[in-house]
């Protein structure tokens, strides 16, 4: 799609900034081999974020890793992320393919352009920046130590 090529190439084009790489996905999907793209960004919470785009027939599914599947209070971390889906538009948190944690949502593909992959994109990094150090510390427990914050706190999912 010729909308996804041009967007994720000027992304690319602007790294350095949060976008550190962006561009189509060589081969596609990995289980469909549908057309893939792929955005790369800096976060604060969590050192980087990649947002998966995938054509599919009548849509762009898009998916970004939060975590991997919890190890510990289980129930506590899928209950939380649960509770945040009711905050999130066009988006949710799933059970991902290798049982990690992820951030899915679909958009008809008539509604792709250049705003909506800036309102996914964006919005993906903001609900994962949110949501990533209250879901890990719950999830790793002792083993996961939040960073100090060097920014207000501005995001919301």
């Amino acid at each position: 799609m010729a909308v996804l090529d041009a967007w994720t190439a000027g992304a690319a084009a602007s790294a350095g900034g949060t976008v550190t790489a962006a561009g189509p996905q060589p081969g596609g999907d990995a289980l469909s081999g549908a057309p893939a793209w792929y955005v790369r960004m800096r976060g604060e919470e969590k050192d980087v974020i990649t947002v998966w785009l995938t054509l599919r027939q009548r849509t762009l599914f898009h998916h970004a890793q939060l975590m991997p599947a919890p190890e510990e209070a289980v129930r506590e971390t899928w209950e939380y992320l649960l509770r945040r889906n009711a905050d999130l538009f066009g988006m949710a948190f799933a059970l991902g393919q290798e049982g990690g944690v992820e951030l899915v949502g679909r958009v008809p593909v008539e509604r792709v352009d250049d705003a909506e992959l800036d309102r996914v994109v964006g919005t993906t990094l903001a609900c994962v920046e949110e949501c990533f150090p209250t879901a890990m510390a719950l999830g790793f427990g002792a083993r996961f130590r939040r960073r100090p914050r060097t920014r207000p706190d501005t995001a919301h999912c």
